[in-house]
């Protein structure tokens, strides 16, 4: 909580707020010190003046600062109240906390009223010293300002957090440390003084004794006076005004201003203003994360600056002790340069994070304040600065924004010594750039997964000098081996086709250019599709075959067979797919299976040897390959029958299913390589494919047992 004490210091006397008020600006002054800043403004200024003329527009009449500037732009140390020729320029002081203050045009009468009550000099301005805000009090003076008690209790708090240890209030000399707190009595006793002050007897055997720490919290939490209206002093605040953004009493929404204003409930908001503050700390809450683990990268650069700096100092010496005498008088300017990069990157991280420190310790103290104003139970109280408080935890947020987060410097040397050219080319031996890429960085929110394809992305590190060439974009087998190449240019982008389903890959990306290649990326890991979803391909079927539903919908009016093979290929894992018989007359045979990518297109699937398949007509099914005819299995279709085929690649089997029953055994055994989904249609045959449905329940339990 220490962070969070500025936050609880006036900014005139430098102390903690005693009796703060709240200004229209929504910053926080003691009231003695509100007093002491006060300045008389001419009658023509007056708000009772404006009010006549018609020109008061509120209660508070905000100086034109044009006419009256009481900052100094020049930051001279000096305050002027131009504008008027009656009014001297009066010097500028500083506060502790460093905020200009303005003294009193004139010293105030002595008064034994406090500084609230106290007769207030007619026409008097007020100056906020945080900022430079001028406004005209009207007759009530600094009473018409709210009091800020949501402050008080967490000084309060603060303060009673950082006491040392509790004392008698009883001991007549040196105060003891305290043992007990009576509840009922508000004092603490230590042991004598409970004995002589406090018997437990009589009516004070009913008293409630607890430790003085349990004491304390139970002072902490006990009810405040609750704030009443600045309009109407008696009237308790009820009611809060949404148009002014304050709370409001009963007789200020029947007779006052406010009278016509929308309002609600004083708990509704009170707790609406709560949920928006927390949510505010959320988001400033992560930045300061952020924060801290940017502070961690900028120290740990600090270090790595120092090994990389004596890492090449040790190899510059060696280098420069190699070449004898002549080497030796040039060595001490290298070694100059060296340690002049050393201390500029040391200089410009060591900057960033000083500024980065104070920063964080700010947005530190604002989220502790914030966290304690939250705690507060007076609902008025808390209203009064929740408002300002939302606005300041976002400017904060925003204060953290994009780049602020960024280190400035790298911790590389770029820097190479050249050590090839002859002796009598040494008084020219000079350093010279690496120029070999920067480790590319794989932008994961761009990375992701289709069925068997993979999209990677990759951009250079945003400090990196040297351009790349090209890049490198390495795979692995999916099975844990080697990785192999499968994009070289110079695009940053990369999709890669036809991998395995369910599998998963190993990713990694090098940049390259003359000089050589740069270290790999970090190996991202990616995860293929379980199940495959995919239509058929117009751009490999036969000319003859109609399109439809997204090309999941094939059928072909030709007397002859023709071939239509789906897009995806497969060579590893288990796949199932359909089709589902939407038309079918006159009892042709169509032909369901898998085939090569340069299957014959213009004959029935299976008669070459690309191709491995069922024809079926309606009372039997054949299996075939290379024309060859095996198998004649009873059961045929018939419209809305429904094909199923289930390639096992793990196996190297290929079976067929007529309306969920396995038709005649496994059709075809040894099958590997990659296939594609396959069907040859003719006679005005239409079928329907339907993708992505996991392996039937019987044949995973049938193969689980096997």
């Amino acid at each position: 909580m220490e962070e969070m004490e500025e936050e609880l210091k006036c900014p005139v006397c430098g102390s903690f707020y005693r009796e703060p008020i709240i200004l229209p600006c929504s910053h926080n002054l003691c009231q003695a010190c509100a007093r002491n800043i006060l300045v008389q403004t001419p009658e023509s200024e007056s708000p009772q003046s404006r009010r006549a003329s018609g020109s008061g527009v509120s209660d508070y009449d905000y100086l034109d600062l044009d006419k009256m500037s009481l900052y100094s732009e020049a930051d001279s140390g000096y305050g002027s109240y131009g504008g008027f020729a009656s009014a001297p320029t009066t010097p500028c002081q500083k506060s502790p906390n460093g905020v200009r203050v303005f003294p009193p045009a004139m010293p105030p009468p002595p008064t034994h009223l406090s500084p609230a009550l106290a007769p207030v000099p007619r026409n008097s301005c007020i100056t906020c010293p945080q900022c430079h805000r001028s406004l005209i009090l009207d007759d009530r003076g600094l009473r018409g300002f709210p009091k800020n008690r949501v402050l008080e209790g967490v000084i309060d708090r603060y303060q009673q957090s950082k006491a040392a240890a509790l004392k008698c209030q009883l001991c007549e000399k040196a105060p003891k440390e305290a043992t007990v707190m009576c509840e009922q009595c508000d004092v603490f006793y230590c042991d004598p003084c409970r004995l002589r002050c406090h018997p437990p007897r009589g009516p004070l055997a009913k008293h409630r004794l607890v430790p003085p720490a349990q004491g304390r919290v139970s002072r902490r939490l006990s009810p405040r006076k609750v704030s009443t209206c600045t309009d109407h002093e008696l009237e308790n605040h009820s009611m809060y005004c949404v148009q002014c953004k304050m709370p409001v009493c009963y007789q200020c929404l029947e007779e006052g201003k406010h009278s016509s204003h929308e309002v609600k409930a004083l708990g509704a908001m009170w707790k609406l203003h709560k949920s928006q503050l927390s949510q505010a700390l959320n988001g400033l809450s992560d930045r300061a994360k952020e924060a801290k683990e940017f502070l961690v990268q900028l120290r740990t650069m600090v270090q790595q600056i120092q090994e990389n700096s004596v890492e090449f100092e040790a190899c510059l010496v060696a280098q420069c002790d190699a070449l004898i005498d002549a080497l030796n008088r040039r060595k001490a300017q290298l070694l100059a340069r060296v340690n002049k990069e050393h201390e500029h990157k040391l200089k410009v991280v060591r900057d960033q994070i000083s500024h980065c420190t104070v920063k964080l310790r700010q947005t530190t103290g604002l989220m502790e304040y914030c966290l304690e104003v939250i705690k507060e139970n007076d609902p008025s109280g808390f209203l009064q600065i929740s408002d300002a408080l939302i606005r300041r935890v976002h400017l904060t947020e925003d204060q953290w924004g994009k780049g602020t987060l960024t280190p400035r410097m790298t911790t590389d040397f770029d820097l190479s010594l050249d050590n090839s050219p002859l002796l009598q080319s040494i008084h020219q031996l000079d350093f010279v750039q690496v120029k070999v890429p920067a480790t590319p960085i794989l932008q994961l929110e761009e990375c992701c997964t289709h069925n068997n394809s993979a999209t990677l992305s990759w951009k250079q590190p945003p400090l990196s000098t040297v351009a790349a060439e090209g890049y490198i974009l390495e795979l692995d087998d999916g099975s844990g081996g080697q990785f192999r190449e499968v994009y070289v240019g110079k695009e940053t982008m990369c999709t890669v086709d036809g991998l395995h389903f369910n599998s998963t890959y190993n990713a990694r990306v090098k940049a390259f250019n003359k000089t050589g290649v740069s270290p790999y990326s970090k190996t991202l890991v990616l995860q293929t599709s379980e199940v495959a979803w995919f239509a058929f391909d117009p751009g490999s079927a036969h000319s003859d075959i109609i399109f439809s539903n997204d090309n999941l919908t094939v059928t072909c009016s030709s007397y002859d067979d023709r071939v239509v093979l789906g897009k995806t290929g497969f060579s590893k894992g288990v796949h199932y797919w359909e089709l589902t018989i939407d038309r079918y007359d006159n009892h042709p045979d169509p032909a369901f299976g898998v085939a090569r990518i340069d299957v014959m297109k213009d004959v029935m699937l299976g008669k070459d040897d690309k191709a491995w398949a069922m024809y079926v007509d309606n009372n039997r099914s054949w299996f075939m390959h290379s024309n060859s005819h095996t198998n004649r299995t009873e059961g045929g279709i018939t419209k809305g029958a429904t094909i199923g085929v289930l390639l096992d690649l793990n196996r190297k089997t290929l079976t067929f299913f007529i309306n969920n029953e396995q038709q005649g055994p496994i059709a075809f055994e040894n099958v590997e390589g990659l296939f594609f989904p396959a069907v040859s249609l003719n006679r005005n045959v239409q079928v329907t494919l339907h993708t992505g449905l996991p392996v039937p329940d019987f044949y995973s339990s049938r193969a689980s047992i096997a």
